[in-house]
């Protein structure tokens, strides 16, 4: 799940609609296409290229569900991506086929979340966990407890999201609960550590994460990998745990929503997107990692230079729960809140 990512929705108009030859509506995570790849494949192809931005999953799949969204490609999370594949909300358009699934890393290939890799290209992936600003804290992190038990120097002074998918996600890491339990006894242990927990949190949120961990509000937020990495632009002392219980790991995949106005336009800014030249170019600008060929040379995020990227301790993926699993994480996330 990425993950949330803050931003505001955005419409870019990079050519003239009297000159372009059609147009294409993207529908992505807020802030999460290179504005300069946006740009020089309507350049390339004469296309007019509206964006919009999303800051949640539950937002896309709104949309989507809702019908008749005139978006051309979105891209989810991999366990909201089969949500919407069984709920018939994307196009098979055939992504097997295409150059771009011959670039894909073998590791991500016909995956659970898409077996035949017929609805989706993946677009980048990385992980969630929790960072920590060095200069207000400097203590260990080689372990969820750190977090989830703070100790007298993070009491007060830690964050986590607004919404429960990876932080849940991670306290089941960290008790050994499988992920999707339907066993209510085992979330309530989830919920008692949360609970506990809840006493030192500063603050539930998901917006200006970088601002409340940089000025030192908060010594340790729960954050994504690529999130705080990009953040290291402009942020000193900012460094990813990686915690012995392992990672909550996430993969977002191009798609092409069902009855999209502009097929054909999607699937060349799929194909577009997965060119070696201009994957490279966007793993560089969103700093998540990419699942599909890069030219390492050209790369600025490597495992030397960004850590967070390359992780050292297990990383378990999110998984699409059933319904009655999902009852028992929202039932915990409400209480938790009250």
């Amino acid at each position: 799940m990425k993950r949330l990512l803050t931003g505001t929705a955005l419409a870019v108009c990079m050519t003239s609609p009297a000159l372009a030859e059609g147009t294409l509506n993207l529908y992505v995570w807020s802030d999460s296409i290179a504005p300069d790849l946006i740009e020089k494949f309507a350049d390339e192809y004469d296309i007019t290229v509206n964006v919009d931005g999303y800051t949640s999953n539950e937002d896309l799949l709104t949309k989507l569900q809702a019908g008749a969204s005139g978006y051309d490609v979105a891209a989810p999370s991999h366990h909201f991506l089969r949500i919407m594949i069984d709920e018939g909300l994307l196009e098979n358009f055939g992504a097997n086929e295409l150059d771009a699934f011959n670039r894909v890393d073998e590791r991500w290939r016909n995956q659970w979340w898409d077996e035949t890799q017929e609805y989706s290209i993946p677009m980048a992936y990385g992980t969630a966990g929790f960072a920590v600003n060095t200069a207000e804290y400097n203590g260990p992190t080689d372990s969820m407890k750190y977090f989830f038990e703070p100790g007298e120097d993070l009491s007060g002074r830690i964050a986590l999201l607004s919404y429960p998918d990876e932080v849940i996600g991670a306290a089941q890491l960290y008790l050994g609960v499988p992920f999707c339990s339907e066993d209510s006894s085992e979330m309530k242990r989830v919920l008692d550590l949360l609970m506990a927990q809840k006493e030192h949190v500063a603050a539930y949120s998901s917006d200006n994460i970088e601002g409340r961990l940089g000025s030192g509000e908060v010594a340790a937020h729960f954050w994504w990998d690529g999130t705080m990495t990009k953040a290291l632009r402009s942020v000193d002392n900012l460094e990813y745990a990686m915690p012995k219980e392992g990672l909550v790991g996430w993969m977002d995949s191009y798609v092409i929503p069902k009855g999209a106005p502009n097929r054909e336009n999607a699937i060349k800014f799929i194909e577009f997107m997965s060119t070696p030249e201009n994957a490279t170019a966007q793993m560089n600008y969103y700093a998540h990692s990419s699942p599909v060929e890069v030219i390492e040379a050209e790369l600025v995020y490597t495992q030397e230079t960004a850590p967070a990227l390359y992780p050292t301790v297990p990383v378990e993926m999110s998984r699409t729960c059933s319904p009655k699993a999902q009852d028992l994480v929202t039932r915990v996330w409400t209480q938790l809140l009250q």
